[in-house]
């Protein structure tokens, strides 16, 4: 019983995650795929985010939304024998078990998560519409105002002085 102890501490921190109300008996589906995702029990081929929300749903009282730790370890007897295949049912629960022995909410991928976007995803013309689009040349570097909207040129040249538009070539 010692073994499931740990299990359970890590069930309860994964349930109570994102909700500070929650009292970590029992488990959304949401923080139920986040577990399986960073304990590793969902792999993305022989377990799948599919897989883990259909035994959610197979294992959740009828109409509710969460599951008890009795049904996470119901839940993990479906899962662990799709994970480890070729191990006995009891040892490829005890090896699920121990893939979610001591782990805590975030700290697998947190960081990793945070660098996608940000900035990549402000440069990137193709997710921009509108007048938006014209604000970034095709390499993604800002052109500033020109491209809002039709601005009259005051840049300050007189009309005909041979350097306009030689400024920008320099830097």
């Amino acid at each position: 019983a010692a073994r499931m102890s740990e299990v359970e501490k890590a069930f309860r921190k994964f349930a109570m995650y994102g909700d500070t109300s929650a009292s970590g008996n029992d488990m959304t589906g949401k923080n139920f795929s986040k577990m399986c995702k960073e304990c590793g029990v969902m792999d993305g081929k022989a377990v799948t985010r599919t897989d883990v929300d259909i035994v959610f749903n197979k294992v959740k009282t009828k109409g509710a939304h969460t599951i008890t730790f009795a049904e996470f370890q119901q839940a993990m007897k479906e899962l662990c024998s799709k994970r480890f295949k070729a191990k006995s049912p009891e040892e490829a629960l005890q090896a699920v078990y121990g893939l979610i022995e001591g782990k805590e909410p975030g700290s697998v991928g947190a960081t990793k998560a945070t660098k996608v976007g940000g900035v990549e995803r402000l440069t990137d013309t193709s997710k921009y519409t509108g007048s938006h689009k014209e604000r970034f040349d095709e390499s993604g570097k800002g052109k500033g105002l020109a491209g809002r909207q039709d601005l009259t040129d005051n840049s300050g040249y007189v009309g005909a002085y041979k350097g306009a538009g030689t400024y920008d070539q320099t830097h």
